[in-house]
């Protein structure tokens, strides 16, 4: 398939990734996009990498605000320390998942360790955000650790699913949700088949890397396959293939600006004036402090 083939059956859109620089690291930014905001309720989708530092270099994604969404970082190399201003201070590993809960405003920065720095290291994951529902976008914020050894594992014909976070083929992750939904990680031997949770909820599959076919047609890597709401559809990997499997019910349009998702645009236009006024004045009060020992921050961008 390329991109003057017609899309098979059942398959609505292939999306490819954008690059974005985030100061010397490059992303794929594959939601939000032009002609598709959301799956389900993910609004954010990023791979990370895979990107090698050398010895002395990493990253510094210094101290910035979120609200009405929660951030899911999952891992297949590397390594990333996590600082809040409720306090968490965690590093994530590959198979881990670190779940922070927005709600009305939270802060934090995401940086290499200084002895993984010194040392030289890769680094490729995704990054995604999450939608809270109208009703809990306002929540109060929270982070949770999760060890990949807590996950469900799902085996099935030669794939191998872990549940990062909500409900599939019967089985439900430990992290609290606000919505329904589902985010998986699938390692694929040659010729398995790709087994999808049910249609009814919005789904979508990013190829990370191998080769995946679709009723005998080969879909590229490095693309988000978003299907339409049917079951006819047989996934089976030509080699040995990782892809993530993501998707659940729509929870509404919704406003992103920067770093900042809301239902209604004076919630976005509010934690603007609030992260404004927090900057110059030294963040004195929640939800806009910096976390403990840090004293950068990422200053609001200009533009509407």
């Amino acid at each position: 398939m390329d991109a003057t083939s017609p899309l098979p059956e059942g398959i609505s859109m292939v999306i490819e990734p954008r690059s974005r620089d985030l100061g010397g690291f490059s992303v794929g930014r594959i939601l939000p996009y032009a002609k598709r905001r959301m799956v389900g309720p993910f609004i954010f989708l990023d791979e990370m990498g895979p990107a090698e530092f050398a010895p002395g270099q990493g990253i510094d994604v210094r101290p910035h605000p979120h609200i009405g969404l929660a951030t899911v970082t999952y891992l297949f190399s590397g390594e990333i320390r996590h600082k809040d201003n409720l306090g968490f201070d965690q590093v994530i590993r590959p198979g881990d998942v670190n779940w922070m809960t927005a709600g009305h405003g939270i802060v934090h920065s995401e940086r290499t360790d200084a002895s993984t720095r010194a040392a030289g290291h890769t680094l490729h994951g995704m990054q995604s955000w999450i939608a809270l529902p109208a009703d809990a976008e306002r929540t109060d914020p929270s982070f949770h650790h999760h060890p990949g050894t807590t996950l469900p594992c799902i085996t099935k014909d030669g794939a191998q699913l872990h549940l990062i976070a909500g409900s599939a083929f019967g089985e439900t992750s430990p992290v609290e949700t606000f919505s329904p939904m589902f985010y998986l990680a699938a390692q694929l031997e040659t010729d398995a088949i790709l087994p999808l949770p049910a249609s009814g909820q919005e789904r979508a599959i990013y190829v990370v890397e191998g080769t995946l076919s679709v009723n005998g047609s080969p879909l590229p890597t490095k693309r988000l396959i978003v299907l339409d709401d049917t079951d006819a559809l047989e996934f089976r990997a030509d080699g040995p293939c990782r892809c993530m499997v993501l998707g659940g019910a729509p929870v509404g349009e919704r406003h992103i600006w920067w770093n900042l998702v809301a239902s209604d645009q004076s919630l976005i236009d509010q934690a603007k004036r609030d992260w404004e006024a927090a900057t110059q004045t030294g963040f004195p009060k929640a939800p806009f402090t910096l976390p403990p020992d840090e004293d950068e921050f990422i200053p609001l961008p200009d533009g509407p």
